[in-house]
């Protein structure tokens, strides 16, 4: 069985000390593509490193995470938009709204979001959506501005069916990750009501470990289980949701 994890941070500080053990984990259990979103300027040269030591597995996206908007985020943009530029990414991302920290950025993630967008439709690649207590002034965004250039993932979907039907109406693809297998989480109402052509498999490593290690440290390995879980809530066998899910990631990064 083939997977892929398209989300996780593995160039973060919690994975220095045994980063090569992380990757031979992941090989083991068939995760054989890792796709790292960038967050700001201070993550780029951490990310690049990792897929400068694994090539072949660990693929970097470029962008601005809507949780390091700031008052000088242009100067931020500039670095981002810089690298867009003079070498090829996957993906834009990962890129969006977050009102969970701070509300009172919205405006300036919002103008952050909507530049990122135009870069994607430029460079025609996928935009890679962080939307944390944000579905509507996200998804509005997306709508507005949508075309045949406009696609990609929402990232670490956690929402209800009707709000998964405007994400699939605007062809992006739903990404599920360790949240799926918490038991109060309610994903067992959603997950079964999402057909699995629209369904990409996804850690968010470090962090959202799903059961049974949640609470601690999540990596690239631990993709079996969630797509076991989602296997659950479909009564798929594992092999057809590694099987499917690989093809959907393939069909956005175009690998």
């Amino acid at each position: 069985m083939e997977f892929v994890d398209t989300h996780a941070h593995i160039y973060a500080k919690e994975f220095k000390a045994d980063i090569e053990a992380i990757i031979n984990r992941s090989r083991e259990e068939g995760v054989n593509k890792i796709f790292m979103p960038n967050i700001d300027h201070t993550s780029i040269d951490d990310m690049l490193e990792v897929e400068n030591r694994f090539p072949d597995q660990c693929i970097a996206m470029m962008g601005l995470h809507p949780c390091h908007v700031k008052k000088d985020f242009q100067k931020e943009l500039y670095i981002v938009e810089e690298w867009l530029s003079k070498r090829g990414f996957v993906a834009v991302g990962e890129i969006g709204i977050d009102l969970y920290w701070d509300k009172s950025t919205l405006e300036l993630q919002q103008e952050a979001f909507k530049i990122q967008i135009e870069w994607a439709k430029k460079y025609n690649i996928p935009i890679v959506i962080h939307c944390r207590d944000a579905f509507e002034e996200t998804m509005s965004i997306v709508e507005e501005l949508k075309d045949d250039r406009l696609y990609g993932i929402f990232h670490c979907f956690t929402g209800s069916v009707s709000e998964a039907q405007r994400i699939i109406d605007s062809e992006f693809m739903i990404g599920i990750g360790g949240v799926a297998t918490f038991k109060n989480a309610g994903m067992d109402k959603v997950i079964p009501g999402i057909d699995l052509k629209h369904i990409v498999l996804e850690t968010d490593s470090p962090y959202l470990a799903p059961v049974p290690f949640r609470g601690k440290r999540n990596e690239p390995s631990y993709i079996p289980k969630i797509a076991q879980k989602v296997g659950d809530y479909h009564e798929s066998a594992i092999d057809i949701i590694a099987e499917v899910t690989t093809a959907n990631a393939r069909k956005v990064f175009k690998y």
